[in-house]
C-alpha cells in the first residue's frame, strides 16, 4: 500500500516521450554562471540549441542526433530528458 502510494508521487512529473526518426529536436543545454556560451552570459544564453534531426532511438529514453561539424567532440547520443521536440510553425 505504502509503495503504490509512494510510485503514484514519483510518477505525477514523469512524461511519455516518444519521438521518430527523422524528427526535429532541440537540445536542452545547462546554464553555468560565469560561463560564455554562445557570446552571452549566464541568463541570457540560449537554453535549447538546433534543432537536430533525430538518427535513431537507442533503447527506450535514449536517441542518436545527427549533430555539425562544430559538436563533433560531443557524444551524439541523449537522454529524453534534455531533448525538445520541435514544432515548427505553419506558414
Amino acid at each position: 500500500m505504502a509503495q503504490s502510494r509512494q510510485k503514484s508521487y514519483a510518477n505525477v512529473r514523469i512524461r511519455d516521450l516518444k519521438f521518430e526518426v527523422n524528427d526535429s529536436v532541440y537540445l536542452k543545454i545547462s546554464p553555468m554562471k560565469g560561463v560564455m556560451r554562445f557570446g552571452k552570459k549566464g541568463k541570457l544564453c540560449p537554453r535549447y540549441v538546433g534543432p537536430y534531426k533525430i538518427l535513431k532511438r537507442i533503447g527506450k529514453v535514449a536517441y542518436e542526433l545527427d549533430l555539425p561539424n562544430e559538436l563533433a567532440p560531443v557524444h551524439p547520443v541523449f537522454n529524453v530528458s534534455i531533448i525538445e521536440k520541435c514544432i515548427s510553425d505553419p506558414v
